[in-house]
């Protein structure tokens, strides 16, 4: 008899994506750099810097609290996360009326960013249980809901900051945010012990559990121990890396190699941030019709490719093109991860491999801006970053292609075992 579930999963959706919305509101940071300069005098550097702790803080809080998530579930996950965030959020404001930049880091820094990452993991390792018959399109959904926040978020501070003061930006969204994500947090709950969806009830695969479909089940700490974790660690930090480093430099670099415009630079940034958020959710709905790892191959492939071409684009819309076409790579690769690990590890413990696979995403905060600012300022050419990224993606496909070996051995491994256990009953 069909267990059923008392909750709308499809809420449970909407109630994920009211959290990520609202974390996702950390890509709009920049937003504050040229009023914080103008009104406190702090450095352009220094302000940025509270963004690279918050990030920082997102990778580290999701790999240590990722144990805290699975053993509380994600609504008490969910209230932390919020009170994190939402009161991080309202003591920027007081940071910001008392003029303390260091006061900043740490309120927006690191209380936020410990929200951040606990925010992240936890509608994602929830969604996956949910949708075992649509992994990919469910974790789409909510890291979507992170990659098109700056473009709800952005004009609305821009709006505040000119009519509120930015102390009273910070109060009034640490407020809204608060609210929203405690919202979407109580809602949140694991399904219940056996519940398959009704599109997956009589069908053969029906018959098995999400455990058996997986290739393996393994702890957070298990996974730690095989090759294949490695292997993705390393696929998300170059795609990180990489698309980070572009992100932080699309304006100059658009006006150096295309000829743009300052003014047409800035609006194709803009557009970079809607084909962000938008390859997170069709490259991770593709990924549940031909699989995670031909999704990752299909991204290494297009992005070595891209980074060879680029430099030698001088056509302004080809250019931009090429650069969207990237963006879509970069944010599917959030999007794809958390299925991708459901995959092979299991869901027994998705939240916490995942933030352990997210320290990819910290590591390549620093990595990317720093490395792209120093080849640039080195070589006086953004030519030869592009094409270390080529070699760097090339390094990635490896990779992909590597896992496949043990997703092999994985899927002989458990048709042996599944046969056996044929032979034995």
């Amino acid at each position: 008899m069909a267990v059923e579930a008392k909750k709308n999963r499809w809420l449970i959706a909407l109630a994920a994506v009211s959290i990520h919305i609202s974390i996702g509101s950390v890509y709009s940071w920049s937003v504050f750099s040229n009023p914080m300069n103008e009104t406190y005098g702090w450095g352009l550097t220094a302000i940025s810097a509270t963004f690279s702790i918050a990030i920082l803080f997102l990778g580290l809080s999701a790999a240590f609290m990722g144990h805290f998530v699975e053993k509380y579930g994600p609504r008490i996950s969910g209230i932390v996360s919020a009170s994190f965030f939402g009161v991080g959020m309202l003591a920027s404001g007081f940071a910001a009326q008392i003029e303390s930049l260091w006061l900043m880091y740490f309120t927006y820094g690191m209380l936020g960013g410990i929200g951040l990452g606990i925010g992240y993991i936890t509608p994602v390792s929830t969604l996956v249980k949910w949708f075992p018959d649509r992994r990919g399109l469910a974790t789409g959904m909510a890291i979507m809901g992170f990659g098109f926040a700056s473009l709800i978020a952005s004009p609305v501070m821009q709006r505040l900051i000119e009519g509120v003061s930015i102390p009273g930006t910070f109060y009034i969204l640490g407020a809204v945010y608060l609210v929203l994500m405690l919202a979407g947090a109580s809602y949140l709950e694991k399904p219940p012990e056996g519940w398959v969806p009704k599109s997956m009830r009589g069908q053969d695969t029906a018959k098995e559990s999400a455990e058996d479909r997986d290739l393996s089940y393994l702890t957070a700490n298990e996974s730690l121990k095989t090759r294949r974790f490695y292997l993705l660690w390393i696929m998300l930090f170059i795609n990180v890396t990489c698309g980070i480093a572009i992100l932080s430099v699309a304006a100059p670099m658009g006006q150096e190699i295309a000829g743009l415009s300052a003014a047409a630079a800035a609006t194709m940034v803009g557009i970079m941030g809607f084909f962000n958020g938008a390859g997170r959710l069709a490259w991770a709905t593709i990924s549940d019709y031909i699989g995670r790892p031909n999704v990752y191959t299909v991204f290494f492939v297009i992005q070595i490719a891209s980074f060879f071409i680029l430099p030698t684009i001088t056509q302004a819309l080809m250019f931009q093109a090429i650069l969207f076409l990237i963006m879509t790579c970069y944010g599917g690769g959030f999007a794809s991860i958390p299925a991708y690990i459901g995959d092979i590890f299991g869901t027994k413990q998705l939240g916490a491999i995942h933030g352990y696979i997210l320290t990819a995403w910290a590591a390549a905060g620093l990595v990317g801006p720093i490395l792209v600012s120093w080849l640039r300022e080195t070589t006086e050419s953004y030519t030869l970053t592009l094409y270390i990224f080529a070699f760097a993606f090339i390094v990635a496909l490896a990779a992909s292609l590597l896992i496949r070996v043990d997703i092999k051995k994985l899927k002989q491994e458990k048709a042996n075992g599944s046969s056996q256990a044929a032979v034995n009953e």
